[in-house]
């Protein structure tokens, strides 16, 4: 599923924090200092997946399949059975394809910074899931839009499930 794209404009003192909390590349940082006039016009579609288990399923592998969002994440594990303490490992795909060197952060509820890793040249990362509890998993790609009516685009992926207790 996407959600409908949606415009945000930030303040030039915004950027930076945005910046920092996507863990935004060299490349798009030096893009936005180079910027004249400096200006932040962003649309931006969500692309959002959830796993949850109802009864016990046989053989479903449905997790595994990628629905083919623009930008997704696909978990290499049942997401529906991990416990705390549990590593998740995942692929990032933009447009069906491997998404390397790609930010991914992984959220525990009543957290606030998570842990951010780049992804390796297979769009794969891997994380611990340290305590039980609803998590998020997301990541932004953003890019120069070629819109009159914005300045940038980005896609911002995201997977929420639940890690219960051991």
């Amino acid at each position: 599923m996407k959600l409908p794209p949606r415009a945000i404009e930030l303040k030039p003192a915004e950027v930076q924090e945005y910046l920092d909390e996507i863990d935004a590349p060299a490349s798009l940082r030096r893009q936005w200092a180079e910027m004249e006039p400096k200006r932040w016009r962003e649309v931006y579609t969500k692309h959002p997946k959830t796993f949850v288990r109802v009864g016990n399923p046989k053989a479903d592998r449905s997790w595994a399949e990628p629905v083919g969002m623009a930008l997704e994440i696909v978990p290499e594990k049942d997401p529906t059975i991990l416990r705390d303490g549990d590593e998740l490992s995942v692929r990032v795909l933009k447009n069906g394809a491997p998404y390397g060197a790609f930010s991914l952060n992984t959220l525990a509820a009543g957290e606030t910074k998570g842990e951010t890793k780049k992804t390796d040249p297979a769009g794969r990362v891997t994380f611990r899931l340290n305590k039980a509890g609803a998590w998020l998993l997301r990541g932004t790609d953003v890019r120069k839009s070629t819109k009159t009516d914005a300045d940038w685009e980005s896609d911002f992926a995201t997977v929420t499930l639940e890690v219960k207790s051991k």
